[in-house]
Formats: structure tokens, sequence, C-alpha cells
């Protein structure tokens, strides 16, 4: 090796390791806050779990109580959610992967899409309350705090959806038409089939991001200290009592908020781990 090959050769070597070494500090200095916010989710959150969280109603100021209906409104607006965007969702995802891929409708409704997706969730509480909440009159309600919450569910779905079934082999598609199987039931009984785990990491994926939603609840769902299950009316949720028990003045009252932080942190980390491991298991089975 010439001299010139060699001083560029050792010129490569300590530049590498310089940036591995930067690339290190950097990747300890961001678990270093990692770990200092779970170590403070836990230190706090854990000794506010017992069985009245979920099993008492958020109590009045210097009592004790639990998040019982906060813990119920969040799942009825998640599920609600779900029930209307993951439809909708998969149909527009499937027109856009088998129909509208080289039109320019489907063009139009992926730049929507994709707006929706990286547009911040109070803009869409705020979309629900302008075209809801102040045309009934200014009533909050958990429908409505379900609608913002859909508008964050549909275009992950729709996303997921469209990417899923386009990464389907054509021959699938080919070799079921041949047989002169309708279009539809192609999609339905062929597709969708190879498409499933991926389309339901998708809705997981979703409900994982909606758990955790507190700005759109605000202009929509408002809050409920008590128990309603009238979901036409204000209903509590896990994420705005955080918002409201975490910022008061009172020691139970920021009790109950650390222990909710710490059960939604659970959950969504539970959903997330699940998503993975439905992807892991449907690549492997394809392998």
């Amino acid at each position: 090796m010439s001299s010139v090959s060699q001083s560029l050769y050792n010129r490569r070597r300590i530049t590498n390791a310089v940036a591995l070494l930067i690339s290190c500090i950097t990747a300890l200095f961001g678990l270093f806050f990692l770990a200092w916010i779970l170590w403070t989710l836990l230190s706090k959150g854990v000794p506010g779990i017992d069985l009245k969280l979920f099993t008492e109603m958020t109590p009045p100021p210097m009592q004790e109580g639990g998040l019982l209906n906060a813990f119920f409104g969040s799942a009825v607006m998640c599920g609600l959610a779900l029930a209307i965007g993951t439809p909708l969702g998969v149909a527009a995802g499937t027109w856009l992967a088998e129909y509208g891929n080289a039109r320019k409708a489907g063009i139009v409704v992926r730049f929507v899409n994709d707006i929706l997706l990286s547009a911040p969730s109070i803009v869409l509480g705020l979309f629900v309350y302008t075209l809801y909440v102040m045309q009934t009159g200014g009533r909050f309600s958990a429908f409505a705090g379900a609608l913002s919450l859909a508008f964050i569910v549909l275009p992950v779905v729709v996303r997921t959806t469209d990417e899923m079934l386009r990464l389907v082999p054509a021959q699938m598609r080919e070799a079921a038409l041949s047989l002169g199987i309708p279009q539809w039931k192609v999609t339905v009984q062929v597709l969708y089939r190879s498409a499933s785990a991926g389309i339901v990491t998708g809705v997981l994926l979703a409900l994982a991001r909606i758990s955790g939603e507190t700005a759109p609840l605000l202009f929509t769902a408002f809050g409920n200290q008590y128990w309603n299950s009238n979901i036409f009316q204000p209903m509590a949720s896990v994420p705005v009592i955080m918002n409201q028990f975490a910022g008061s003045p009172y020691e139970s009252w920021q009790t109950l908020a650390w222990a909710g932080a710490l059960v939604l942190t659970v959950f969504v980390l539970l959903v997330s781990l699940g998503a993975r491991a439905l992807l892991l298991r449907n690549k492997i089975s394809n392998d």
C-alpha cells in the first residue's frame, strides 16, 4: 500500500471513529432523558396504582377517588373513533390501491390524506368544534370527541391499507380474476386476507395514537366529573383529566394524574408491541 493510500485509509478510519463517537454520545444523551422521564413516571405513578383507581369516580379536591369515569369515557370515544374511521379508511385505501392509483382523483385524495396525517390534532379538534359543536348550539359531547379522534384514525388507516394492498403480488389478482371471480370478491376474499395483518397493525397504531390525545377533546368532549354513558353529553377522558389534575394544587389530584399517565403509557406500549408482534408474525409466515 502506497503512502498516499495509507494516509487516506487512516484519515477515513479517524473520521469513522469520530462520527461513531458522536453518534453514540447523541444516542446516550437522548436515552438519558427518556430514562429520566420513565423513572419520574414510575416513581410518581406507581404509588397511585390501586383498586380504587379503577373502581371509583374522579373525586372533589382534597379527597380520594379513582378514574373509573375517565377510563370509561376514553374507551367509549376511542371505540367510536375506530368504528367511524376504520371502515372509511379501509374503503378509501382500497379505492386508492385498486382503482385510483393512476387517476388524478387518486393523486388529490393522497395529497389530502397526507395533509390530514400531518395536521396537528388541535386543528382537527377546532375543525370538529366549528363543524359540529357550534352547529348544535355549543353542546360538547363524547360523539363530537369521537369525531375529532376519527379524523386522526382515518389517514393512518388509509395510508396503511393503501400500502399493504399495493404490496400484494399482482399475480394473485390475475390468478383470481382469470377464474372469473368478480373484482369485489377478489378484493374481499384474496387481497384483504393477504393484507389483513398490515391493516390491523395500522388500526392498532391509530388506537395507540388517539389514546393519548388531549387537545381535540378539550374542544369537543370537554369533560365530566361524573359518570355519563350518553354519547351526546360531555364525557370524561383520561388525557383531559390528566391535563386538569396535573396542574392543580391538590396532591390527591396530582397523584391521580401521574397514575393515569402511567396506565396510559403502559396501554400504548402494549398496543404498540402487539402491532409489532403482528407484523413480525406475518413476515415470518410469508417467508
